[in-house]
């Protein structure tokens, strides 16, 4: 056999044995509303980008006004059925008070009420529970305390535990936990009206990327497709805007819309990636609603879960 011929085929068996080796990227998107529900569009747009999962919020946890301690609150209802195929990850808010004066009990009580409000509504086990919390460094000891029980706890019941992971937190101590969610979005400050990118600005996600390379834990990346509408009085935030229980708005108030454009989310994630030492192998979008999937084209939203 010819020379060229012998390294034309070993080229070939090398190709073929590289794209053996990637993996497909998962595709996921979080669920962040107080009713779970699906239209029809929703529905095509998990089935023509082949999500594969959907982080729901099942609860936040608050601290009670009156002394009780920390409490469930704007529990998710269920009024309708997850698309099929898809997994759904719940996923558990909490206030990060409640880290303050921890309750001993809470991941216990917490893991059951998961467990239960999936068996109740017809849910698959969950096979991963996410916490998502904002912890700071005066809280991480009792923070991690409780997610070292409770990954015990849900280990016992073949559940894993992953974390959101923000990008201040890249400079702590790593969570014990099985996984994270590294949340690339809320970067700036919303509540100063001269900040035009306070969901992503690549300026602000630029100072973390070093902490990135190194960090111990396997991570998927979140990214921001939503929008918000913040209102000013006198150049001086009042609020966010969400239709319901709005404040009242004044003739001389200032309303404001900030979203990412699709050129930000594409600069920060070729950022991210450059900075993550492997691909990441799972793209999650924040959020599923009506307005975020208009947002884009389906090749944008294929630019953005393509690793």
């Amino acid at each position: 056999m010819r020379p060229y011929l012998l390294l034309y085929i070993a080229a070939l068996l090398l190709l073929a044995s590289c794209r053996g080796e990637q993996q497909e990227c998962l595709r996921s998107v979080y669920y962040w509303r107080t009713s779970l529900t699906t239209d029809s569009a929703q529905q095509a747009f998990i089935g023509r980008h082949r999500i594969g999962r959907m982080y729901t919020r099942f609860f936040d946890v608050v601290m009670d006004g009156q002394g009780r301690g920390a409490l469930p609150n704007a529990t998710l209802r269920f009024s309708g059925s997850v698309p099929s195929g898809v997994e759904v990850v719940p996923v558990v808010y909490i206030v990060n008070d409640c880290m303050v004066q921890p309750d001993t009990a809470l991941p216990r009580k917490l893991l059951r009420r998961v467990v239960q409000m999936c068996e109740t509504h017809g849910l698959e086990r969950p096979r991963e529970l996410q916490i998502d919390c904002d912890w700071t460094r005066r809280t991480r000891t009792a923070y991690f305390a409780f997610l070292d029980t409770l990954r015990r706890q849900a280990a016992a019941e073949g559940i894993q535990l992953s974390a959101t992971i923000r990008l201040h937190q890249l400079a702590q101590p790593v969570p014990p936990v099985d996984r994270g969610v590294l949340m690339v979005y809320n970067t700036g400050d919303a509540t100063r009206i001269d900040v035009e990118k306070p969901i992503l600005d690549l300026r602000d996600v630029q100072p973390y990327l070093s902490r990135l390379a190194g960090y111990g834990l396997p991570l998927a990346a979140a990214y921001p497709v939503f929008r918000w509408q913040l209102l000013f009085r006198g150049g001086r935030f009042v609020d966010f805007l969400n239709g319901s229980d709005d404040p009242p708005i004044l003739p001389t108030d200032t309303i404001v819309t900030r979203q990412p454009q699709l050129a930000d989310i594409l600069a920060v994630k070729q950022a991210v990636d450059a900075a993550r030492r492997q691909p990441f192998n799972e793209i999650i979008i924040y959020d599923l609603n009506p307005f975020s999937i208009q947002r884009f084209t389906d090749n944008d939203y294929e630019a953005i879960f393509c690793p």
